[in-house]
C-alpha cells in the first residue's frame, strides 16, 4: 500500500514538473513571438517612412528656399512645424542610450541644445555622435565649404557635396539619422563682435576652430558669459590614438596649439576652467605641405587664407585623428547632459611634477655653468617634458641607454645657446659630471662621453629641429 501511494505521489510529481515545463515554454514562445512581431511592426514603419521620403525627395538645384533643400523621409508636416514621430519608435532607436544613462538622464540630453562651432573634421564627426544620442537641437556654425581634401576626415562629406557648404552637407545627414533632432545650419563665421546671438540658447558650445585668433575670442567670450564650452586643440600631423587625452586648458602638455591657446588665454584674464581634449604626441618626420610662391608674397602665411585673419598653411592630417577628437567631445559633452559626468579624466599621471622638477634642476645647472642668477629659462617645463619624454624616448643618452632612475637634462654643448636642439638627458650622477667636465672645465662631449653618444645626441638634435618647425 506504502509502495502505491509513493508510486502516486511520483506521477504527480512528474506530471507537475511536465506541464509547469510546457508553461514556462509556452510562455517563452508567446514572448518570442510578441517581440517578432513588436519588431515587424517597427520595421514596417521604418520602412514605409523611408518609402514615402523617397517619393517625396527633392534635389538642391540652387533656387530653392534653404528650408526647403532637405526632405525628410516621410515629411508631409508644415514648415516649422516639429515632425510627429511616435515615442515608441524614438525610445526603440535611443534604447542602448537609454539603458546606458537611465530616464532622467535622456529626458535632459533630449532636452538640450548644443552649438557646434567649426564643422570640419571634428566638429561633423561631434555633431554625428550627438544626434545619434539624442540631443535635441543642433546648430552648426561654419562659412567654409567641403572640398575633395575634406573627404579623409569628414564625417558625412561625399563627393556630390564638393563644393557645397559643410554645414548645409552635416544638416541633411543628422536629419537622415533622426527623426527628433532639430537642425539650425548657419552658414556664418563666428566674430566676437556679432557671434553673441549664434550661442543664444546653447547649453554647450563645441570650439572646433582651427584659427587661433578666433578661437580665444570664442573661448573668451563663453568664459566671460558663463556659457559651457568644450574645445578642440590639435590633432594635424598626429598619428598616435593612444596619446589622445581629455583635460582643462591649464594642464595641457606638449600640444603647440593648445600651448598657444593657453598662453593667449591667461593675457585675457582665463587661465582655467575650459575642457579640452588635445593629444601629448609630438610630430613626428611630418612636413607641412608646401604653398604656391604667390602665396609668400602675398605675406605671413600664417596669417593667410579666404579671410584675412584664417592662414592657408595646410597641415597633414591622418583622418582617423580629428575623427577621435570629436568622439571624445561628443562623449563628455553627453555625459555631461545626462547628469553622469567623467568626474575626474585621466591626466599623465605625475607628468607635470616629474617636468617642473627637470626644469628646477635644468635651472640650477644653467645658473652654476653662467656664474650668475637666471631668472627664467629659454624652455618651460613643457619643453624639458617634451624632451625627455618624446625626443629623447625617457632614456638617457650614454649606453646602453637606461630608463633614468633621476632623470636630468643639461645643456649639450657650452658653445651654443640652451635650446631643444642643445639639451641632452642622463642620469642624474651623468648630468652632475656633464656640467663639472664639460660646461665648466670646457671638456669637448665627445672627448668625455665618446663618439656613440655623440651621435645619439646628433641624431635626437636633428629630430628637435624638426619639432622646431611645427612649435615655431
Amino acid at each position: 500500500m506504502s509502495f502505491e501511494i509513493q508510486s502516486h505521489r511520483a506521477q504527480l510529481i512528474l506530471t507537475a514538473l511536465g506541464a509547469s515545463v510546457l508553461t514556462a515554454s509556452a510562455f517563452s514562445a508567446y514572448q518570442q513571438y510578441a517581440r517578432q512581431q513588436k519588431r515587424k511592426l517597427l520595421d514596417e514603419e521604418i520602412r514605409r517612412s523611408l518609402r514615402d521620403g523617397q517619393k517625396g525627395k527633392q534635389r538642391h538645384t540652387g533656387d530653392e528656399d534653404e528650408d526647403d533643400v532637405i526632405q525628410l523621409p516621410g515629411s508631409t508636416h508644415q514648415r516649422g512645424v516639429p515632425l510627429e514621430y511616435d515615442e515608441e519608435l524614438v525610445r526603440e532607436q535611443l534604447a542602448r542610450n537609454y539603458a546606458f544613462f537611465g530616464d532622467e538622464g535622456m529626458e535632459r540630453i533630449r532636452k538640450s541644445s548644443v552649438v557646434v562651432v567649426g564643422c570640419g573634421g571634428v566638429g561633423s564627426w561631434a555633431a554625428v555622435m550627438l544626434a545619434r544620442s539624442g540631443v535635441a537641437k543642433i546648430r552648426l556654425v561654419d562659412f567654409d565649404q567641403v572640398t575633395l581634401s575634406s573627404l579623409n576626415r569628414h564625417a558625412t562629406a561625399t563627393l556630390s557635396d564638393v563644393g557645397t557648404p559643410k554645414v548645409k552637407c552635416i544638416e541633411r545627414t543628422l536629419k537622415q539619422i533622426s527623426r527628433v533632432v532639430e537642425v539650425d545650419a548657419r552658414i556664418e563665421l563666428w566674430r566676437k563682435e556679432s557671434g553673441g546671438d549664434l550661442l543664444e540658447g546653447a547649453d554647450w558650445v563645441i570650439d572646433a576652430i582651427d584659427n587661433i585668433t578666433t578661437k580665444v575670442d570664442l573661448l573668451k567670450y563663453c568664459h566671460e558669459n558663463n556659457i559651457r564650452i568644450f574645445s578642440s586643440m590639435g590633432s594635424g600631423a598626429k598619428c598616435d590614438p593612444t596619446r589622445v587625452q581629455i583635460s582643462d586648458i591649464s594642464l595641457t602638455l606638449y600640444d603647440p596649439l593648445a600651448r598657444a591657446v593657453r598662453r593667449r588665454l591667461r593675457l585675457e584674464g582665463v587661465a582655467s576652467g575650459i575642457p579640452v581634449v588635445y593629444s601629448t604626441e609630438v610630430p613626428g618626420d611630418v612636413k607641412l605641405l608646401p604653398l604656391p610662391e604667390e602665396e609668400f608674397k602675398k605675406g605671413n602665411v600664417k596669417e593667410l587664407g579666404v579671410f584675412d585673419d584664417f592662414r592657408v598653411r595646410i597641415l597633414p592630417v591622418l583622418g582617423p585623428l580629428p575623427a577621435i577628437f570629436g568622439l571624445n567631445i561628443a562623449t563628455y559633452i553627453l555625459c555631461e547632459l545626462a547628469g553622469k559626468p567623467i568626474s575626474n579624466p585621466l591626466p599623465i599621471k605625475g607628468r607635470k611634477k616629474f617636468n617642473e622638477r627637470l626644469y628646477r634642476d635644468l635651472h640650477k645647472r644653467e645658473e652654476k655653468f653662467l656664474g650668475r642668477q637666471i631668472n627664467k629659462l629659454p624652455l618651460d617645463d613643457d619643453d624639458c617634458g617634451m624632451l625627455f619624454d618624446d625626443i629623447h624616448r625617457g632614456r638617457s643618452v650614454r649606453p646602453p641607454h637606461p630608463v633614468p632612475e633621476r632623470a636630468a637634462l643639461v645643456r649639450w654643448d657650452p658653445e651654443a645657446p640652451l635650446s631643444l636642439e642643445n639639451c641632452a638627458a642622463f642620469e642624474f650622477a651623468d648630468a652632475e659630471r656633464h656640467l663639472k667636465e664639460v660646461l665648466l672645465e670646457r671638456k669637448r662631449p665627445e672627448e668625455v662621453w665618446g663618439e656613440e653618444v655623440a651621435e645619439v645626441v646628433r641624431r635626437r638634435r636633428e629630430e628637435a629641429r624638426k619639432v622646431i618647425e611645427w612649435v615655431m
